[in-house]
Parts: structure tokens; sequence; C-alpha cells
């Protein structure tokens, strides 16, 4: 057991909404896919390396359990607790003989599940039996633990950038009971304060907070671009409403969903990205964007279900100011037209961004006036049975989706890291679907690689490893259009996948 005193924490109101959305069908943690290279002397247990990093890195956020509001009246607090290392590493075999395949379905089942909220939130798990050779672990932890940038702080703390020998009960673990319970009282009180405080904060800034939303959702549907070259896509995202928001066409992957996850790996070289975007004078935010616009489009038509109306994504801005490494979420949602309803790469490109362009404008007045937290006091009632009900009653086939898609793009570590001896070789985010959004596409860069991590809800999506390919072959096709020499005039396929029998989980680079 690792134990600390009992520290009482206020749960923000954004972190509460993850938390109160959750249901058997729609998980709200995210997680991350992690391979690693040992040397060819390593004779050690990884599983047991793993355990020991963990019992000597044993930051904060990870002794945190939540403690419930009496009637469930508000959201809860987060308690500084006990926490035995036991209920939280679990080893699981690969099926044999250990392929890429058999990887990412374990991994995505391991994804579908609710992590117990009676101890603090987040699993990890070591995976055995990689033909390969590699070991690896998939990590969960909820969301309202954290966000994409919070993660990678956590990440720092638990990784080392230098392989050395990992030796056990260096900082032995204080065995005592877990910390008590506050009074159902003091969490009352707690609540009250909490609110106060917030109601005042809402009224004031509630104007700005309306305008700005307002702006977001106008970007999508082209109410703002300022490229030129982009002027033809002007309100691609459909004839907007009297409000100005232009809803998404509706696909295959906007419905309600069940609790099955799929779940695929990718990887790209990030100079290529780069160079790429230095190329067309985009950004490498608006090259994903495109990528996943080209790709989206292939995988539909090949389905016969590509809207005429562009597809639009949903894509998180964060709110972090400089240097806050804190462990709450602290992101809004902006609206993004992917322009997939444009077949050439570099027209899209353009497409995109210049509508990039437009909800950059917007997000940098969010940041200072879209809050993270306000009153919780009857939320969890409300919001536990809306989400309840936006799955159970069909509202999400009924209503037009606001987006097609989730992308987040997260940059990464610069850095190899370690286990102890082993070299972390893949970083592989996984995150959340929804009733209504079938699809997450997240981008993490590592060490000189972009890793991209297709999680799917099986419902929408039933094969995410096409889906991955379709990336791929977008990848090339923008790649060649971009950096081969101007004389050629056609577009070589992505190599051949090798057999499904491949155990290597690093993607082939794709030839120019």
């Amino acid at each position: 057991m690792i134990d600390t005193p009992s520290e009482v924490e206020a749960l923000s109101g954004l972190d509460g909404v993850f938390l109160n959305l959750e249901t058997l069908a729609t998980p709200m943690h995210v997680g991350s896919l992690h391979t690693f290279e040992v040397p060819a002397t390593y004779d050690r247990d990884f599983f047991t390396d793993v355990k020991t990093l963990l019992t000597q890195r044993m930051v904060p956020v990870l002794r945190r359990r939540l403690s419930a509001m009496p009637l469930q009246m508000a959201n809860p607090v987060w308690l500084d607790t006990a926490v035995d290392l036991d209920q939280h590493i679990e080893r699981i075999h690969i099926p044999a003989p250990g392929t890429r395949a058999q990887l990412e379905t374990v991994v995505a089942n391991l994804h579908a599940d609710l992590l117990n909220r009676a101890r603090p939130l987040w699993m990890m798990y070591v995976l055995d039996g990689l033909a390969s050779g590699e070991r690896a672990y998939y990590f969960k932890i909820h969301h309202a633990m954290l966000d994409g940038q919070a993660g990678n702080a956590l990440a720092g703390a638990l990784f080392d950038t230098a392989p050395h020998e990992l030796l056990a009960n260096i900082q032995p673990a204080v065995n005592r009971a877990s910390a008590s319970r506050p009074g159902a009282l003091k969490l009352v009180a707690a609540a009250f304060r909490h609110d106060a405080v917030q109601y005042v904060k809402l009224v004031r800034d509630l104007p700005g907070v309306v305008r700005t939303l307002a702006g977001l959702v106008r970007s999508s549907g082209g109410k703002a671009v300022t490229d030129p070259s982009a002027k033809a896509a002007a309100g691609l995202a459909g004839k907007p409403s009297r409000s100005g928001a232009a809803f998404a066409p509706r696909t295959p992957l906007n419905v309600a969903i069940t609790r099955e996850r799929g779940f695929a790996a990718e990887s790209v070289a990030l100079a290529e990205l780069k160079a790429m975007a230095a190329a067309t004078g985009a950004t490498v935010n608006d090259v994903v964007l495109s990528l996943c616009g080209g790709a989206l489009r292939r995988y539909l038509a090949r389905h016969d279900t590509l809207p005429k109306k562009s597809l639009i994504a949903s894509m998180p801005i964060s709110l972090r100011d400089k240097g806050d490494t804190g462990f709450h979420t602290k992101a809004t949602l902006s609206l993004v037209s992917l322009a997939t309803h444009i077949k050439d790469p570099l027209k899209r490109l353009r497409a995109v961004r210049g509508h990039t362009s437009a909800t950059k404008d917007v997000a940098r007045r969010a940041r200072s006036v879209i809050p993270t937290d306000f009153p919780s006091i009857g939320v969890p009632w409300l919001m536990g049975t809306l989400a309840n009900l936006y799955g159970r009653g069909g509202v999400s086939q009924v209503l037009p989706p606001l987006a097609n898609v989730l992308i987040s793009n997260v940059p990464g570590p610069t850095l190899p890291l370690y286990v102890g001896q082993a070299r972390m070789t893949g970083y592989w985010p996984l995150s959340i679907v929804e009733h209504g959004v079938g699809l997450n596409i997240t981008l993490m860069s590592y060490a000189g690689r972009v890793y991209l991590g297709f999680t799917v809800a099986r419902s929408a999506v039933p094969d995410v490893r096409q889906l991955a390919e379709d990336f791929m072959f977008a990848y090339a096709e923008l790649k060649a259009a971009v950096l081969k020499p101007a004389s050629a005039k056609t577009v070589r396929k992505p190599p051949t996948r090798p057999a499904a029998g491949r155990a290597s989980l690093q993607s082939a680079k794709v030839s120019s």
C-alpha cells in the first residue's frame, strides 16, 4: 500500500462533465499503448520493472479517488488515499502468435471496460507475448483526472530519459489504512462554497462566453475564411442555421453507439509532416486535418456513404496558461471543416488551412473567457439522466450532428523515454467516443514520429484497420503531391501492408 495524509480537492465543473456523462456504453477514460525495446542481455521481468517504477513514482494524481456527495447532489470531491498497486497493475497475455492485429484487439477490449470508481481512476495492463519480442503495456486514466496536456506532464513524471537498472524497494511503501472519508456536513458545505464562487464568475463572464462559443460554431461553416485559396470552400459545411451554426452532415459515424470498441495504430515521420506544411504554407495541424479528411473521404466512398457536404471535426483547444502543468481538464472544443467534398489533396489542404485560420482567431479569445469550472449542485442528476436518454431514446438519430469526428493532436516528448533499461519505441493514444460521434483520431508526437490512435465504436466503424490504412493512403497521396518533383504526374500507391502475421508495431515509412 502507498498512502498519504487525507486531502480534499474540489472536482472542477469541466472534469465533472466527463464523470457525469459516463455510461456503460460511453466510458470517459483516455489511454495509451506503449511498446518497448529491451537490450539483448535483458533478463528481467518487465511486469516487475513496471511495478517497481510506479512504486517509486506514485505522483499525487494517481493517489486521488472520488468521494461522493450525499444523495449525489453535486460533483464529488477528490480524496488523497491509499493505493494498492496489485489492484491497478495486471498482466495480460496476448494470444499466440502475438500479432499486431491481436494486440490491437486486446487493447480495444480493455478500453471498453469502465474504471472502478471505488479506487483511483486508472489501470495499467502489462502485455506479454508479442512475437516481435517487444514489451508493451496499455495505461488508462479517467478524463476527469487530466486532459491531453496534463497526460504529457504525467508521462514526464513516470518515465526516464536514459536507461538505468530499476532496484526494488528504494522507497519502501508505507502500510496503513486508507484515508478516511470526510463527513457529510463537510462535503455539503464545501459544495455550497464552491458553487457560490462559481455563480459569481458565471454571471460576470457569461456574455463573453456566449459570444466566443458562437464564434467557434460559426467558424466551422466558412463565415470567416480569410485565405483567398479557400474562398471556394466557404459554406462547405452546409447552409447555416438562423443562429449561424452549420450542422455537420449525417454519416454512419454519427449513430447511438454500443460499448464494443475497436482500435488501430499507425505512425508517420514528424519531419515529413513538417516538410509538407512548410511547402504549402500550412501548419502541421492543417496537414493532419487534411489527411484525416482524405482518409474519411476514401473510407465513406468505399461504403457509398460519402455526403456532398464536408465532414466537420471537433478539435480540443487548450485553455492552459504557459507553464500550467496542473492535473485538471482545461480545454474547450472547436469545429473545423475537413473539406471532404474536395478530391484533390492540395486543394483540400488549402481549404482546411483557410478554415483553421478562422478558428484560431476565436480560440485566442476563448483562452481568457471560457470557464473550466462552474456550479455543480444538481448537475450529476441532470447530466446522468441526459446521457442515458441520449443513447437509449435515439436522440442522436434525430438531432443533426454538430461534428462527425473527434480529432486531437497532442505534442509529446521529443526525447526517447525509458522504463528501466527498456526504451519506448511506440506511443499510441486512445481516447473517447460518444453517442453521435463514433470515431476519435488522436495523434501524439514522440521522438521524431507522430503516433496515430484510431479509437472507434464498432457499431459505427466496423473495420477500423481499413480506416487506418485509408489514412496511410491519404498520407502517401499528399506527400507525393507536395514533395515529389513538379514534373511527376502520377501518385504512387503506398507500399503493400505486410501479412497479418506481422508482429512489429512500427509502421513502415511511406516512400516518396
